[in-house]
């Protein structure tokens, strides 16, 4: 951080979203700072201004040129205004150059009955544009609890307060695990933000939970880049598993670093380069439809050999990719996991999952199948 950095006030803010399955930074929630202040003072109206602070946050995490997903919030109350805002937040997203399935859009606030129809349609609005949908404020704001469903939520975020407050109030640890029960069988993921200690990741990743964000796990000034602090729990005997189908491959899956299709090598070792947990780039089409994957470790070897970075650098990363592995969001883990053992040579390279029209929706991590589902 430069000496300009600290004498001036923050342009936006950013916090790592934290694996604890990996250990690695998989997505970066940002937020915009407020507009400078005008003399005299000019009413905003408060859609507007969600959409101006989103797409300026989105922005600024474009100039320090990380390859992760984002995670950027909106209020319920701003999908409500119809098309016209929303067009104005894809285009506004859109001029950064990162594509919809590169966002995590979570949308905080109440959901007062009779705004219920507007909200439920924007959020099928995002997800068809391929935005991934989240919610934010579980277990403490008011949200409907079909809205999950009709949103198909990418993403559920429980209220800040609780998750911390888990740790030390058995009630309310009850309640986070019957929610991340619940996310489970919707296919799913929970996010506990806020985290203060390392007690309280310990705890929370007992009850289930695998996104954590907080000041347990990164200081306030943390850009993309910087190093994280995961605890480490003491391991314990997993708990008996019931004889059903077992978990669905989604709650396994991670954002996925996605570059187009042509794409050139250079690009995607700048990628890779960014962050050291990317085990993969998957490249997709103008649809968001994996193309193909590129493996971390034989393409860093590849342009690692005599002359390789020369031969291949501008030239389409595809040539060093393979055919992708895609499996449905909604198969079991162990019918992904057979899947992956059927190719010898790639056993161990990441899955693509994709949605019901064949769209990315992230990856994920055979040796994390191999955990989740090992008695």
């Amino acid at each position: 951080m430069s000496a300009v950095d600290v004498l001036l006030p923050a342009r936006a803010v950013f916090h790592p979203v934290v694996d604890l399955g990996t250990g690695t930074v998989v997505a970066v929630e940002t937020h915009a700072g407020p507009p400078a202040a005008a003399v005299p003072p000019v009413r905003v109206d408060p859609a507007a201004e969600d959409v101006r602070r989103a797409v300026e946050a989105a922005r600024a995490t474009a100039d320090l040129g990380t390859p992760l997903p984002l995670q950027i919030g909106l209020r319920a109350e701003t999908l409500t205004h119809g098309d016209a805002f929303l067009g104005e937040l894809h285009h506004g997203l859109g001029e950064t150059g990162r594509r919809p399935q590169e966002f995590i859009i979570c949308v905080a606030g109440g959901f007062p009955p009779a705004q219920r129809p507007a909200v439920a349609a924007a959020l099928s609005g995002l997800r068809r544009a391929g935005y991934l949908v989240g919610l934010a404020g579980l277990g403490a704001g008011h949200a409907p609890l079909d809205l999950l469903v009709d949103g198909a939520s990418y993403l559920l975020k429980l209220d800040p307060e609780l998750a911390r407050r888990a740790r030390a109030e058995p009630r309310r640890s009850a309640l986070v695990a019957s929610l991340v029960e619940l996310a489970h069988r919707l296919g799913t993921h929970v996010l506990a933000p806020g985290l203060a200690t390392q007690d309280q990741v310990v705890h929370l990743r007992g009850l289930g939970v695998r996104l954590v964000q907080g000041p347990a796990l990164a200081p306030p000034e943390w850009r993309p880049g910087m190093p994280i602090t995961v605890p480490v729990a003491p391991r314990e005997e997993p708990a008996a598993q019931d004889l059903g189908l077992g978990p669905r491959v989604s709650e396994f899956t991670l954002p996925a670093v996605t570059l187009p299709h042509t794409a050139t090598a250079d690009e995607v070792l700048t990628a890779l380069n960014a962050e050291t947990g990317i085990t993969s780039v998957v490249l997709v089409d103008e649809r968001q439809r994996p193309r193909a994957t590129v493996d971390r470790t034989r393409f860093l070897l590849r342009l690692s050999g005599a002359y390789g970075h020369a031969l291949h650098a501008h030239r389409p990363a595809a040539r060093l990719a393979d055919q992708p592995r895609p499996v449905p969001r909604t198969v079991p883990a162990v019918a992904a996991l057979r899947a992956a053992g059927k190719e010898e040579e790639r056993v161990y390279d990441d899955l693509v999952v994709v949605d019901e029209v064949g769209r990315c929706l992230g990856i994920v991590r055979v040796a994390d199948l191999i955990r989740g589902l090992s008695p």
